[in-house]
This record gives C-alpha cells, structure tokens and sequence, in this order.
C-alpha cells in the first residue's frame, strides 16, 4: 500500500502519462507512482506497464482511469462474469486465484510491517480454496425498475443504481433461482419494487439463505409495508419451484435507510431457523443471525484459530465478540470453561440456543460490549488463560485491549477481519509484553479484495 506524498503534486485532471504499477491497495486498485506521487487505478495489476489518465487527485494521492496496456501481467485472466466491470461486488476477477492469494498475503505482510511495525512476523501463504466460486450461502439482492420491468442484482461500483443480474458466480446456485423467480412472478402480478429515493413501493430486498450441510433454504422478503399485494401467491410459486426450501420468512422496514432489514419479522411459512453445520458442531440460523458467508473457508478458519489457542482440556477462554457462539462452541469441546461475550442480545440467545442443540454445557454466554463486560469479569475474579478476539472491522476497543494486558491470558488468538486494525492492535499487546508468533491469511471471500486472518500472540 502506498505511502502519504509530501510536496507539489506532479500531475494534473486530464493528464494521461505511463505508469507501471508497483501494488494492490486493500480495495484491488493498482497502485503507480509518478514522482512517489500514488496514483490509485481500477483494474490494473502489478508488472503492469500502462497508460493512464488522471481523473481526480488530492494532496496525498490521485486517481486514474487505466487507458491503454503496454505491458499486462501474466497473473491477469479474463473475467469470466459478463457484468463484472459494472457490478461492485468483486474487485480481484480480473486477477488469478494464485495471484489472489499471494497478494492477500503480501497486504497483510505489509500493513504489520508499516502500521504494526512488525516486519519479522511470520505470515503463511494465504489458505485458499480448491473451488473458488459459489461459496456465498448468503444473498442480500436489492429489488428496483428499469425500463418499466422489475430487475434485481447488485449495486454497481460506488453508487445505488442496480446492475440487473440473472446469476452470480460466486453465490449459491438456488440463490440465482429463487432470485428469477421472485422478479418474473413479480413483474406478473405487478408487485412494485421500492424507490429509495421516493420512498415508494412494496418490495425491497430478497435475502436467500443456505446450509451446505443441510440443503435448506430460507427465502426472506423485505417489503417497505405490512400489506404486500399477491404475498400469498408469491410464498406458493417459491414452495412448488424450491428444492430444500424450509423457511419463507417476511420483514417489514419502513425506514428511509440502507439497512436491509427492519425489526418486524415474521414467518409466513415453515420453520423460523434453518441449520447448517462448520466441522462437527450444528448452528441455527435465524432471518436475522450473524453466520460466516463462506462455510467451508470458515471451518478452516476456526481450526486454525483453535489449533492457536493450544488448549488442553484446563483451560478457562474468554471469546469477545463471540456472535452467534460459533468459535465458542469450537473452543468449547478442548477447553474446560469458555465464556463469551457479545453486544447483540439476539445473538447471545442464538449462542445460547446453539450450545444446548450440541449438548455442550461449559460454555457461557452474556449480552453486552465486550470492553465494559470483560473489565467486569476481570473484576469479579474471573480468569482467562487464552483470550480469543474476533472484532468487527474497527477492530478492538482500547479499553478491552487494556483488560487483556491487566488479565494477562497465556495466549491471545486474534481473528481478524480487517489487517489494518490487526496490526494497530497487535502493536499495542506486544507494547504491553506480547509477542506476536505467526499469523494466517485465511480467504474467506474469494474474488474480492477482503482478507482474514488468524495470529497468535504469547506473553
């Protein structure tokens, strides 16, 4: 990732000059320098040498759009869905999947380099998969109109204008079928899809969810209102046409906002939860639950989080962020005690439903921000011998960072999200007497620009 330029900024709007692109940002932009001024271009690669055209820039970095190619790398591939270059849902098809992983590797090597300060860590080889494509077991698909017809897609790159799209090559397969049928039956029955910005219409979002284990489907209709025209021969065209369909599931959010669901939720048909299963432990998942998008790479990812933790069996583990109790409940069949914390009360609920549906009774679970509850249970005498974290994207509150340095765990494992924030929080634990022995890119999200990773820190 490029550095801050200081100083006059050698281009100018309209300018188009050759470049040869020396990285990837964390978005899958190219990254070229003229004069060690960054210039950030979509769809370009590095090796590449190119032509390209200024069109924004500010005093730090610029923007270009890529013009011409004298020089393409041998890692570039031909993307092979047809609306790749509108859509905004991956960045990285236009790169291999062996470049793909190497590059997630390399970001993450350099962001604890340059914000971790932290270049001798061991970072492995990102763990990919065998078959990157239809992992998505979950679709969020936005409704609209064009051309007087209903479309249903994608968001196109920085905007809400719908790319209308038949399938997705990274979702699951009943996704594109649900999704055909839901826009053909409404366009039959002239079911309106919602205008955000008249804040009119009836239907707004379709949210297909999947177990892989399972086979279910539940199929989530967001509608802007209670009373939806035709619902009912909507819900009886999905039961005839889905195979596994267990759930029909309707939210109602009336809000003028981009959250996709709202807080009146009801079951139109079928079951309230589906089931899927990451290794040997079983999950219930509501229309509403937090549960990894990408299944396979997940059980990869809590086994490696697991095999960090180095449990014996004697253990007491606190999971902060700990969601719906999925790495809880993995740690829980090698530790003695495991409790875990969550903001999200319905989540805490769900975990607690998931540790009684696999009969594991050393797991506790308490609704609350971590950094307020973990200091609590510090207080109250409660001891943790390894600390497993999983923060959102902000990465870890300072305050939950400081009760880590105070309870001083043996361990801490760190799943993360987001490498910039892994770096910044690994750089404070090792200024508190931690060191940082190896961390693993795990890709959950293949074809785009997002990268996890698991690290593990020894006091």
């Amino acid at each position: 990732m490029a550095k801050k330029h200081e100083g006059v900024i050698p281009v100018k709007k309209n300018d188009v000059l050759q470049v040869t692109i020396e990285d990837l940002t964390h978005e899958g932009h190219g990254v070229g320098k003229v004069e060690g001024y960054p210039l950030f271009i979509p769809n370009a690669l590095p090796g590449e040498a190119i032509d390209v055209k200024v069109v924004k820039t500010t005093k730090n970095y610029g923007f270009g759009r890529l013009m011409e190619w004298h020089e393409k790398s041998p890692d570039r591939v031909e993307p092979p869905c047809p609306v790749y270059d509108r859509c905004g849902g991956c960045q990285l098809q236009h790169l291999s999947y062996e470049g793909q992983l190497k590059a997630k590797q390399k970001q993450v090597q350099e962001v604890l380099a340059r914000i971790g300060k932290l270049p001798h860590v061991p970072v492995h080889p990102t763990i990919g998969m065998e078959e990157p494509w239809r992992y998505r077991n979950k679709s969020q698909v936005p409704i609209g109109r064009s051309d007087g017809r209903v479309i249903s897609g994608f968001y196109a790159k920085r905007s809400h204008e719908i790319v209308d799209v038949n399938q997705c090559i990274i979702q699951e397969q009943v996704s594109d079928q649900v999704m055909q049928l839901v826009k053909e039956k409404a366009n039959e029955l002239g079911i309106q899809p919602y205008d955000e910005l008249r804040h009119k219409g009836v239907l707004r979002h379709v949210v297909i969810r999947y177990g892989r284990t399972s086979g279910e489907v539940m199929v989530v209709l967001v509608t802007r209102s209670n009373h939806v025209p035709h619902l009912s021969e909507l819900v009886d065209m999905l039961k005839e046409n889905i195979k596994g369909l267990t759930s029909i599931v309707h939210n109602v959010n009336n809000q003028k906002t981009n959250v996709i669901m709202g807080d009146q939720t009801t079951v139109l048909w079928g079951r309230e939860v589906i089931y899927d299963s990451i290794g040997n432990i079983q999950f219930a998942i509501s229309a509403r639950s937090f549960y990894q998008i990408n299944p396979v790479q997940t059980e990869v990812l809590y086994q490696t989080a697991l095999e960090y933790a180095e449990l014996t069996g004697e253990e007491s583990v606190v999971d902060a962020y700990c969601g719906i109790g999925t790495i809880s409940l993995f740690l829980a069949q090698k530790a003695k005690k495991v409790y875990g914390v969550e903001i999200v009360e319905q989540a805490i609920e769900d975990a607690k439903i998931n540790a009684e549906l696999n009969g594991i009774d050393n797991a506790e679970f308490e609704a609350g921000p971590a950094e307020v509850v973990i200091p609590r249970w510090h207080k109250e005498g409660k001891k943790a011998d390894v600390i497993v974290v999983d923060p959102p994207r902000k990465g870890c509150d300072e305050a939950l960072l400081t009760t880590i340095l105070e309870m001083k765990p043996k361990r801490v494992v760190y799943v993360s999200c987001n490498p910039g924030t892994l770096a910044r929080d690994l750089r404070v634990l090792e200024d508190g007497g931690y060191q940082t022995k190896k961390v693993q890119p795990v890709d959950m999200f293949p074809q785009t620009s997002h990268v996890e990773a698991v690290a593990v820190l020894e006091l």
